[in-house]
Formats: structure tokens, sequence, C-alpha cells
């Protein structure tokens, strides 16, 4: 007699929801596995380049993104400065790099491209390289691009924006508030 075993264990899902906030509506995506939960592998802002489209076999489950969404209140409201949320964001070696490099910019502070790349050990021609490893970055705000400036001091690139990127400087302390 042959004995057949099935498997009742799932594999993880893609689920999403969206946050309102004060740079606009967040997306957040995710992978839902039975026995790790949820992992975050998209955070993308209004008008951001590549935001990733919500496809028909995902699905929506604010619950599931109930942390994130208490952290990122309180990021928002400025009693947050560190996010504690267990995500992974696919790229190359050389973006994991990067991002790893990211990560480690602490809340309130700022570094430059240059000083990232010495950093790293990215040669100055390949400077433009690190900038779109960066700009390829799918966990926005949690994972503090936001923080990478000009050698001159001045905002440059942000795939949420540059009103967003101020906005999250300015948040952070490190640039002061404009007047309307």
């Amino acid at each position: 007699m042959e004995s057949t075993v099935h498997s009742t264990e799932r594999t993880a899902a893609t689920v999403y929801t969206t946050l309102p906030g004060p740079l606009g509506e967040l997306l957040l995506v995710g992978e839902e596995s039975p026995h790790a939960g949820l992992t975050l592998t998209s955070l993308s802002l209004p008008g951001q380049r590549r935001i990733p489209a919500v496809r028909p076999d995902w699905r929506r489950d604010p619950d599931a993104f109930a942390d994130a969404a208490r952290q990122l209140d309180a990021y928002f409201d400025g009693r947050l400065r560190d996010f504690d949320l267990p995500f992974a964001a696919s790229g190359t070696v050389f973006q994991q790099r990067v991002w790893d490099a990211v990560d480690r910019i602490p809340y309130g502070t700022t570094t430059t491209y240059g000083r990232l790349a010495e950093e790293l050990g990215v040669p100055r021609e390949d400077i433009r390289a690190l900038g779109a490893a960066i700009g390829a970055n799918p966990l926005l705000v949690v994972r503090p691009c936001h923080r990478v400036i000009g050698a001159d001091g001045t905002l440059k690139g942000y795939a949420g924006g540059l009103e967003a990127k101020r906005q999250l400087l300015t948040l952070e302390g490190v640039l002061q508030p404009t007047l309307v």
C-alpha cells in the first residue's frame, strides 16, 4: 500500500497595505511566511521612481503591518529614531554593501556621497554607481538614504523627491524648518 504525504505548509505570500503619512500615502509591501512572520521588502512614497505596482496575487493586509505602522507613526511624531523591523530587499552584492552602509548613518546626521564612497572603498570614477545603488533603495524612510547629501551640503537626488528628503531631514533636526 502506497502512502502519500500532503504538505499543509504555506509558502511566503506577498502582502501590502497603504498608510497615510506626512509625505503622502505610503505603500508597504512584505513577504509573510508562517514561520518568520512579516518581512518588509518595500516602502514607497507617492510619486517615487520605480514604485512597485500592486499585483493581483498580492493580498491587502493592514494587520500584518501593524508594527510597521506603529513605528512609522512614532518616527513621524519625533518619538522614534531607529526602526526595529525585519526587512529584506533584493539587490546586487554592491547594492547590499551600499545599503548596509546607509543603514549605519545615525538619526539626525548626514554623510556625503564622497564620504560614503571612501568608507566603502569605491573609487571616485564609480561614484555614480554608488548614487545609483542608493537610488535603488526599495525601503525609503526605514533605510535612511535621505541622509546622504552632496559634498557642498545641498540635497541631491532622492527617489521620493527632494521635498520629501527635505521634510525627513527637517524632522530629524538636520535642517531648519522653512518659513512660508
